[in-house]
């Protein structure tokens, strides 16, 4: 695994409106993968490196395809409020590359509420329990056939939750992960177990930072 990432540079919505900023955290991640900003800047550099990839394996026929679901990702993430992805870097000769991404969102309480609720919810229907026998991180995973571009896809879906400090319960770090696989390839498939059991490992790594400290990206 890579040392841990910390965030890059962003301005929350909190610290728009003055009040204190969430505290930073950091996280072990597969080797060569990084963590990146969900900004405009990211976008257009992912999507110029996919664009680039593509014309060297000469897929141009692709791009169009590659471009929207590229597109709408982000704009998906923006809308549960992403605060960052975790992806493998272009650069890094050692990066592990899976059929997986992993993406960090804040979960925010009704007004005058805490998440409690949430949790209770997540635990008595969907089956939620505790990472690792970790109570601070609540896991759940889900498992569906999807289809994408006309292809059938099975998806396993991992959602984390752990409450931020000094949010008194009220705003949560939610981590999803989610691995795509042939719809013929069972979800207890050893390669997919093993994925899911690092993915697991990394977000038990998770840990927060002092107030005022920002980790280096």
């Amino acid at each position: 695994m890579n040392a841990p990432e910390g965030p890059t540079e962003r301005i929350s919505l909190r610290a728009e409106l003055g009040a204190a900023p969430d505290p930073d955290f950091t996280l072990v991640l597969p080797p060569g993968w990084i963590r990146r900003s969900v900004d405009g800047a990211v976008e257009k550099d992912m999507l110029g490196a996919m664009r680039s990839r593509l014309m060297q394996a000469h897929r141009p026929d692709l791009y169009a395809q590659m471009d929207r679901l590229l597109r709408d990702a982000f704009t998906q993430m923006r809308r549960v409020e992403a605060v960052a992805m975790f992806v493998p870097s272009a650069d890094a000769s050692e990066a592990l590359y899976l059929p997986a991404s992993l993406t960090a969102s804040i979960q925010r309480a009704p007004a005058g509420e805490n998440l409690d609720a949430v949790v209770r919810e997540a635990i008595a229907e969907r089956g939620a329990t505790a990472l690792l026998e970790d109570k601070r991180f609540l896991r759940m995973e889900t498992d569906e056939v999807q289809t994408l571009e006309g292809e059938r896809v099975a998806v396993t879906t991992v959602m984390y939750l752990t409450p931020i400090p000094g949010s008194q319960r009220r705003r949560a770090l939610r981590l999803v992960l989610v691995i795509m696989r042939p719809v013929d390839v069972p979800a207890d498939d050893p390669p997919m177990v093993a994925m899911r059991t690092l993915f697991d490992l990394c977000v038990s790594t998770l840990a927060w930072l002092p107030a005022g400290d920002a980790a280096s990206a």
